[in-house]
């Protein structure tokens, strides 16, 4: 019987054995099925298995009635080279800077240069995980992005091409169109290159018509295993949990058409080296994902350095990875073989191109090929130098080119080698630690009550935030300062709180929650789960019975003229400038951190930090107003790439249909959810607003 461990590759994940000699139906039926053909241990059996992977192509290439309509569109020929593509969350603090409310291409794109060598193409990911948090749809938040039309022109000019990201189980939302329509528009309209099909592993044949009659050319990439017959009119796919044998094998739709890309990923490990090597072997590509959904990931030193090397190669050899004779499992010397160090062999006109692997820890030196007559051999990734000789690192990868006799030496062959000098294997495997959390701990530094009130035409600053905070108009209203007479007290002293949570791919304080697993599945994945804190208040804390209502927003406003910093879906929800009628005493929403805490500060306060907020609630007399909805805490953080804070009480709002969204519903004081933090206005939610908390010292 089968027992799922999520540590070891699931029978659906592992390579699948190609029998030697001549195929039957079900045989060529099951090779249909597989992810990666496993290589043969003995070197004797890897002619006849060679023999039988050409013969699988051919008969299925007639039995799928194959012509490669895909692959005949010249705006999608790019496709083909396309050996780098990063996922990457629209405000990963790379891509955006939340201090100057804009986005920093060039800031993501050199740190990509720097360590990977640069990418092909990017995936803008953009709805999932906060989707669900009120009823915006998966357009809504490519829609209403101020800018990105300008981040997907400035990704272009620095000679990128761009994915977005299709949500097929958002269907619980605001309906618009039908999806076909929606994203067509959407993809017209961002002018983007691709489409990624998350949780799909192929498009329906009208959404392929309709997308490449909005963007023609358009590359469509599914995730995980293309079927076979699918190859014909999707270019790219997304080769995720796929498992190697111990001597590496081919990829089946790879095989099957050259010029279809797969992206190698095992999104949560920290050892990369054994699909990089897959990649290598296949002259396909790779997925660099360092933040999984607000989870730092981070490549290491090696894994970093080991894509530089081989994207150096893989441009400036592609008509010899795309046209050539590939051979995989090619011939080498018997102490290569003993060392197992594994080629694939690549010819065209003259020059005849090894890519190399070493599944071993120790690097290998030694006489890979023998030497031959006539021509030169060349060590691409050992400084140039004429030799037959290479070291290939442990788990690391090499190249040798050679160019027969009378082969002029190719264009790309200097530039190469001087990039490839610029590209030394790195040995540093270890795993990169998240950069330190710059924002603010827990609990934040009392308030001293001469700071309570913030001083005419000065921005009110959270004590202890950590922030930068814009200016501010602000003028000093008179309104008396201080807690609410029935503010919920929450005496001083240490605190053990149980919090409760839903797992999810965020994780929620640690880091990766599913280090090196291949595929997180129920119960590892949405089930309810139960932590402890313990947090120490060094004064009794003061804490909001009631959350703020647009009636008490709107007061705030005409007394201080308090305009944000950046007024995207700042109190969309108002009408002409006022609460709706009949509004005035339901909680204020469509705000921001920052809108929660000068309001807070104008009252004398701040925002209650999570802790404070739970401690509170649990004794009973917080009160929830009409709709309910999340608040706002002060527990704001980030690792230096994602910005995500805590929510605490629920909401009246679900998103009914799927896992994925934002758990809806009201929730128990002991329950909190991680949201990211989006930017440039769209925290502002309709479900989610806050109550102010404060220092009793400041009473």
């Amino acid at each position: 019987m089968y027992t799922f461990d999520p540590l070891v590759p699931r029978p659906i994940d592992r390579p699948t054995e190609v029998p030697l000699g001549g195929l039957t139906a079900e045989q060529h039926a099951a090779l249909d099925e597989a992810k990666i053909f496993v290589g043969p241990a003995d070197p004797a059996d890897r002619p006849a298995w060679r023999e039988t992977l050409d013969r699988w192509r051919e008969d299925a290439r007639v039995r799928h009635g194959y012509v490669g309509s895909a692959y005949a569109r010249p705006q999608a020929a790019w496709a083909a080279r396309c050996h780098t593509v990063a996922q990457v969350w629209l405000w990963d603090e790379l891509l955006y800077s939340f201090e100057e409310h804009r986005f920093t291409p060039e800031r993501f794109l050199a740190d990509a240069r720097e360590r990977f060598g640069g990418l092909d193409a990017v995936v803008l990911w953009h709805a999932y995980p906060v989707i669900g948090i009120d009823d915006r749809n998966q357009w809504d938040y490519y829609r209403d992005v101020p800018g990105i039309v300008e981040l997907v022109r400035d990704l272009h000019e620095a000679g990128l091409h761009v994915f977005v990201d299709y949500n097929p189980w958002d269907t619980g939302t605001r309906r618009g169109n039908d999806d076909v329509t929606e994203l067509a528009d959407v993809v017209s309209w961002l002018g983007a290159d691709g489409v990624f099909l998350d949780t799909l592993k192929k498009a329906e044949p009208e959404l392929v018509a309709r997308l490449e009659e909005a963007r023609p050319g358009i590359v469509l990439e599914g995730e995980s295993k293309l079927p076979v017959e699918r190859i014909e009119d999707h270019s790219s796919s997304w080769a995720q949990f796929f498992a190697d044998s111990p001597v590496p094998g081919v990829l089946r739709a790879h095989w099957y058409e050259r010029r279809h890309m797969q992206h190698h990923v095992r999104r949560w490990h920290r050892d990369h080296s054994e699909e990089l090597q897959s990649a290598w072997l296949n002259g396909v590509g790779v997925m660099v994902w360092e933040v999984v959904f607000g989870v730092w990931v981070g490549w290491t030193a090696r894994d970093a350095a080991t894509v530089a090397r081989m994207v150096a190669v893989q441009r400036a050899a592609g008509d010899v990875l795309l046209e050539g004779e590939w051979t995989p499992l090619a011939e080498l010397t018997p102490a290569a073989e003993a060392a197992r160090v594994y080629a694939s062999r690549w010819e065209l006109g003259g020059l005849t191109l090894w890519t190399l692997v070493n599944r071993g820890t120790e690097d290998w030196t030694g006489q890979v090929v023998a030497p031959g007559a006539g021509g030169r051999f060349v060590a691409l990734t050992d400084g140039g130098a004429d030799t037959t000789e290479v070291t290939v690192p442990g788990r690391g990868v090499a190249a040798l080119l050679h160019l027969a006799e009378g082969t002029p030496e190719p264009e790309w062959l200097a530039p190469l080698l001087t990039e490839l000098a610029r590209r030394p294997h790195d040995p540093d495997a270890r795993f990169p630690h998240r950069l330190a959390h710059r924002l603010p701990p827990a609990t934040p530094t009392p308030t001293p009550a001469d700071a309570a009130t913030p001083t005419p035409g000065t921005t009110p600053t959270p004590a202890d935030s950590g922030l930068p905070h814009d200016s501010r108009v602000l003028r000093d209203s008179g309104v008396p300062h201080g807690a609410e007479p029935d503010a919920v007290v929450v005496p001083a002293g240490e605190h053990v709180l149980t919090v409760r949570h839903r797992a999810r791919e965020t994780g929620m304080y640690q880091g990766a929650p599913y280090v090196d697993e291949w595929k997180p599945l129920p119960p590892r994945l949405h089930d309810a789960r139960t932590l402890q804190r313990e947090t120490a208040l060094p004064v009794p804390v003061a804490v909001a019975v009631s959350e703020v209502t647009n009636a008490q927003f709107a007061e705030f406003l005409a007394a201080t003229g308090y305009r944000p910093a950046y007024a995207h879906r700042f109190l969309a929800h108002w009408v002409d400038g006022r609460p709706a009628p009949g509004t005035e005493d339901e909680p204020v929403t469509h705000v921001d951190l920052d809108d929660a805490r000068a309001y807070c500060a104008w009252r004398g306060g701040r925002l209650p930090t999570e802790d404070e907020w739970q401690l509170a609630g649990e004794t009973g007399e917080l009160h929830r107003g009409t709709p309910a909805v999340w608040n706002w805490t002060e527990s704001e953080h980030s690792d230096g790439r994602t910005r995500f804070v805590m929510l605490k009480g629920g909401s009246d709002y679900r998103a009914e249909g799927s896992d994925w969204y934002v758990e809806g519903g009201v929730h128990a004081p002991d329950h909190s959810l991680k949201l990211l933090l989006p930017g440039l206005g769209l925290a502002r939610a309709a479900t989610v607003g806050f109550r102010c908390a404060w220092d009793e010292v400041a009473r």
